[in-house]
């Protein structure tokens, strides 16, 4: 269960929408971003594996018991953890409730809008509006265990839907040898090069992404209270080992295979566009409504239902990961804090609450962003996303591993590195103005770099020196620290 729910929550609408989108349109760089799961996979077992140890042994909850327990408690070291977690969460949650959106309009290309009560929907509304409303729900009642056990069967389901895709595509170009030869000869070669820099997907953004932005999404919070959840040390290998082998081939014969061969079943004639007018990232969902019932006849059809079951699952088993995830975050490092007299029930209705208004407020934004550049916004601050959990990294490290910083050090670096985060677009430009030389600089690094990474950098630097200066962590309880992360 634990390997499911753990994949089931890394993969997303992303994987099975955008990515293979992503690939129809640039070729096979965006392959290369594959190459973080194996370095997500170490962080599974190196990272997590200390996390579950300590974290069992001493009740934590969220990510922010754990620091705040090594480093000394502190409200604002506790809402700075809190608030990175957050930055993570909410743009997540608005791009799976998007692709709910897209999925609907995919499956019912041929009807514009159904009218409720005098109202007309677009078919992208009424899926994001059964989505959010079906997340919402189970999340609420059945609380961590129905999350772990519908991760369990939606994992399932996408991953067996990725390498189906993957096969469709290949009867679709008469086998192995009919796709290389139509990719080969149709392709314009650009597609099968990787971009020089500052191109979009050029190779040293590619690899410091998969560097820190892989490391950044196992430390955030729905990830980090997994860890703790799991069983015992043999459970997280053996999903290090999972992770590290089933995704790597689940994108190489699946999504990658159906995004560079859409591009020879489906010739872009338009930037961003199949022939027939909708987005790229319904690649895939054209593909198996197209193919599906001439491999497979009647069967076929209700196999197509499966697959785009398994876009709903992957948008579903991410989005309520991360609901749940900041509920706990919100109810334990803000409104406890705010109200330490507050009983189990009142915490337990201001987490339901909290996953009311989350969910309400990712759909509320998916509609208005509805035929408007506000979710390419969005898409942007979710690439930001990463960077702002990745700045719990340096922090994660000195107490799983070294155990040198200090608590100012933790605040100062933990600060410093989201606040550089900001400095980068699209934040960036709306503080400084578009023309900044300043904007113009982090807008030059971003097109080098991963975001996170240069964070990280000023952040390790701020912390060391704010330790190396401020007074650390008592010896004695460094050392039952130390020790509560041995088996």
């Amino acid at each position: 269960m634990t390997s499911l729910t753990i994949m089931a929550t890394y993969f997303s609408g992303f994987a099975i929408l955008t990515f293979p989108g992503w690939i129809y349109e640039g070729g096979i760089a965006p392959m290369l971003y594959a190459l973080n799961l194996p370095v997500a996979a170490a962080a599974i077992y190196l990272l997590g594996n200390r996390i579950r140890r300590i974290g069992r042994k001493r009740g934590y909850i969220t990510p922010a018991d754990m620091i705040t327990d090594y480093y000394g408690d502190s409200a604002l070291l506790r809402g700075l953890v809190a608030l990175a977690g957050a930055l993570y969460v909410l743009p997540y949650v608005i791009m799976q409730i998007k692709a709910g959106g897209l999925l609907a309009d995919g499956l019912f290309r041929h009807v514009e809008h159904v009218t409720v009560f005098g109202w007309q929907i677009t078919m992208e509304n009424v899926g994001v509006g059964a989505l959010s409303l079906v997340t919402m729900i189970y999340v609420i009642i059945g609380g961590m265990r129905s999350v772990a056990w519908t991760d369990v069967m939606q994992g399932i389901i996408l991953l067996s839907a990725m390498l189906l895709s993957g096969v469709a595509v290949m009867y679709a170009l008469d086998g192995p040898s009919g796709y290389f030869s139509r990719v080969s000869s149709e392709l314009d070669g650009t597609l099968l090069t990787v971009n020089d820099p500052p191109g979009r997907h050029n190779v040293w953004a590619l690899l410091t992404f998969c560097a820190f932005a892989s490391l950044a999404s196992i430390i955030q919070p729905a990830q980090w209270m997994r860890f703790y959840a799991a069983r015992d040390s043999r459970t997280l290998r053996r999903s290090s080992i999972a992770f590290s082998t089933i995704l790597p081939v689940c994108f190489i014969f699946g999504v990658f295979l159906v995004g560079l061969g859409g591009r020879a079943l489906y010739p872009m004639e338009q930037p961003g566009l199949l022939p027939d007018g909708s987005k790229s990232d319904q690649v895939l969902i054209h593909v198996i409504q197209d193919y599906f019932p001439l491999m497979f006849g009647a069967v076929g059809v209700v196999m197509v239902s499966l697959i785009l079951v398994a876009v709903m699952a992957a948008s579903m088993s991410t989005a309520d990961s991360n609901l749940h995830a900041l509920s706990a975050v919100a109810t334990r490092d803000l409104y406890h804090p705010l109200r330490p007299a507050s009983g189990e029930s009142e915490r337990t209705w201001f987490g339901r609450f909290m996953i009311v208004l989350a969910t309400v407020a990712a759909a509320a934004i998916t509609f208005l962003g509805s035929g408007t550049d506000l979710l390419d916004t969005i898409t942007a601050f979710f690439v930001l996303a990463m960077a702002f959990s990745a700045q719990l990294l340096p922090i994660t490290v000195d107490l799983l591993f070294l155990r040198r910083g200090s608590r100012a050090g933790a605040i100062a670096g933990l600060g410093a590195g989201l606040l550089t985060v900001c400095l980068f677009p699209p934040l960036g430009p709306l503080v400084f103005g578009a023309n900044s030389s300043l904007v113009e600089t982090t807008s030059h690094l971003k097109s080098l770099f991963d975001v996170g990474m240069c964070g990280i950098i000023v952040n390790t630097v701020v912390f060391v020196a704010v330790s190396w200066f401020t007074e650390k962590p008592d010896p004695a309880h460094t050392a039952s620290f130390s020790n509560d992360l041995v088996e």
